[in-house]
């Protein structure tokens, strides 16, 4: 089986800035791979390089079987990109930008028109389909924005951030069309995603990116476990009368492993042991705490990506940085000539 994406010491650097650092990855057909990570972590530089928008530094990379380098024009025949910015005309209807694009595809008319029914069906927006683009919200634009992408019948899709700034209904639609796609199709994704809930909710595989290392890459349930082995409990927990002194006293518990203060009455606390739990509440009431409210929690994939990345604040990559990526090898990409 042709894996859909194989990467061996994958590296690009901007000057002294190593943007992404060795990275080797092998993507499965037919999977949904969740890529997260800080800002600035190397995320946006590495699918750029995949999608043959950018030349590595240094180290090899196949995607759909083609070498990013030597195969780039084939690369671009198998591939679509959903990228944060969409791609689309305000002034076209959605299906004038889709036989816009189709056409660039060199997909026959009759081809074209059958997909653009079918495709249009599918994110549910026939109702809309002679309305122009700019005339939509941003939810809608978005459901256009991922099935133009669809329109070559690509084996790996690249979906940059789809959800962002999307309101919970459509969050949820665009959920649901990824699952779609990836299951009728078998179309291999690559999500990337600052939504932990939806990369635990979609992805069968996560790597999680940090410095421009993969420094941790596993299914959401192992990648868990990191943290949540079966003698660890998270609490989440309310009380109206918390003070300095209890908190202290919480903190010097040996059964706590860490407490987060969210405000002034709220407390996230992990601990080990079988009589964690109760070590907390006696803690608590030992000093008159009220408690109005708790629950134990199961570790969460932002429990995993905290622990794993810190908590510190990441600086942006500079402008200067954003330029030089710009402007890569290859240019803008060359639009496929395969008919599928």
């Amino acid at each position: 089986m042709v894996e859909a994406i194989v990467t061996r010491n994958l590296t690009k650097k901007f000057k002294d800035l190593v943007a992404v650092d060795h990275v080797n990855i092998d993507v499965k057909k037919g999977e949904i791979f969740g890529l997260l990570g800080p800002n600035g972590a190397g995320k946006t530089t590495l699918i750029r390089m995949l999608c043959t928008l950018l030349a590595p530094t240094e180290g090899t990379a196949k995607v759909a079987g083609y070498d990013i380098i030597k195969e780039d024009g084939k690369v671009r025949e198998h591939i679509g990109l959903v990228s944060e910015k969409m791609i689309m005309y305000d002034r076209l209807t959605a299906v004038e930008n889709l036989k816009l694009f189709g056409k660039l595809y060199n997909i026959p008319k009759d081809t074209l028109e059958k997909r653009t029914h079918k495709l249009l069906k599918l994110v549910h927006m026939e109702k809309w389909a002679k309305s122009q683009i700019g005339t939509y919200s941003t939810g809608m634009k978005q459901r256009i924005n991922i099935i133009r992408a669809l329109l070559s019948v690509p084996d790996v899709l690249f979906m940059d951030e789809p959800t962002l700034g999307l309101d919970p209904q459509s969050t949820t639609e665009i959920r649901e069309f990824i699952k779609r796609i990836n299951i009728e199709n078998e179309t291999s994704i690559i999500l990337t995603t600052h939504m932990m809930v939806e990369a635990d909710m979609l992805c069968d595989r996560v790597g999680i990116i940090d410095r421009g290392k993969i420094v941790a890459l596993d299914t959401p349930r192992s990648l868990k476990r990191i943290i949540g082995g079966e003698d660890v409990a998270s609490v989440d927990i309310e009380i109206p009368n918390l003070t300095n002194e209890m908190l202290e006293a919480l903190r010097n518990q040996p059964t706590i492993v860490s407490v987060v203060r969210e405000n002034e009455t709220h407390l996230l606390i992990r601990a080990k042991g079988e009589d964690a739990f109760d070590d907390i509440i006696d803690t608590i009431r030992a000093r008159n705490g009220k408690i109005a409210f708790v629950k134990s929690l199961e570790p969460s994939l932002e429990d995993v990506f905290l622990h794993i990345t810190g908590r510190e604040m990441r600086a942006e990559v500079s402008s200067k940085v954003k330029s030089f990526q710009g402007g890569g090898r290859h240019g803008p990409p060359a639009l496929s000539r395969r008919v599928r």
